[in-house]
């Protein structure tokens, strides 16, 4: 087996995970991968994350061109901006998770810390996630919006929309994904209390430690 080939497997079977425990339903949602010469593996449009084919996922080479596979999801604008602002992303997903999109929609969220200070875990996985303003689905200045973070957020939240998250490998960024959605529960959970959060030393001693996407962008 070519490490391609791993590769498309290894999308398609964490992409069924998310659908399966309910971060994403329908045919919603994107999810890209860097390939080892340079290219991507992106999830075809109107596809759903439950059903995915190894066999047809779009494939791009490493000058950004469609080479094969089904037509590429329509926020390919959005993978592409991260890929180019950040040198080391190996993958870029997105989803329609319930409470990251219900947490978006309240008056009162930082759009400079849409997730706050709960756990350790979300900045370690994360740093600091934008909230971006609407945009219509596929519209290509969401990535214009990602390219004038020049690179400093490693996640965004696009309001009434969805997370999207650009790690180092495919896991890496699936897993700190599930972590934006499940701190934006807690965040839904507690609100109307005062629970007590993280401080600022201690937020800038995770900062300090896991070397965070922490820019002011």
């Amino acid at each position: 087996m070519t490490a391609e080939t791993r590769l498309r497997e290894h999308i398609c079977d964490l992409a069924r995970s998310m659908f399966d425990r309910g971060l994403t339903a329908g045919s919603t949602g994107n999810i890209s991968a860097r390939t080892e010469d340079g290219g991507l593996l992106v999830s075809p449009t109107g596809t759903s994350f439950g059903r995915l084919d190894p066999a047809r996922l779009s494939r791009f080479d490493a000058a950004g061109q469609h080479i094969g596979g089904d037509r590429p999801t329509k926020e390919m604008p959005l993978h592409s901006a991260f890929y180019e602002t950040r040198g080391r992303t190996g993958a870029v997903v997105h989803l329609h998770s319930c409470h990251a999109v219900a947490l978006s929609t309240l008056p009162d969220t930082d759009p400079q810390d849409f997730l706050p200070p709960i756990t350790p875990y979300a900045f370690m996985q994360l740093g600091r996630v934008k909230l971006l303003p609407y945009f219509r689905p596929g519209d290509p200045a969401i990535g214009d919006a990602v390219r004038g973070l020049a690179g400093k957020r490693s996640a965004v939240m696009l309001a009434n929309h969805g997370p999207v998250v650009a790690g180092l490998d495919l896991e890496g960024a699936c897993n700190a994904i599930e972590e934006l959605e499940a701190t934006a529960r807690l965040a839904l959970l507690l609100r109307g209390a005062t629970p007590n959060m993280l401080n600022a030393e201690q937020v800038a001693e995770l900062v300090r430690i896991h070397d965070v996407a922490w820019g002011d962008a």
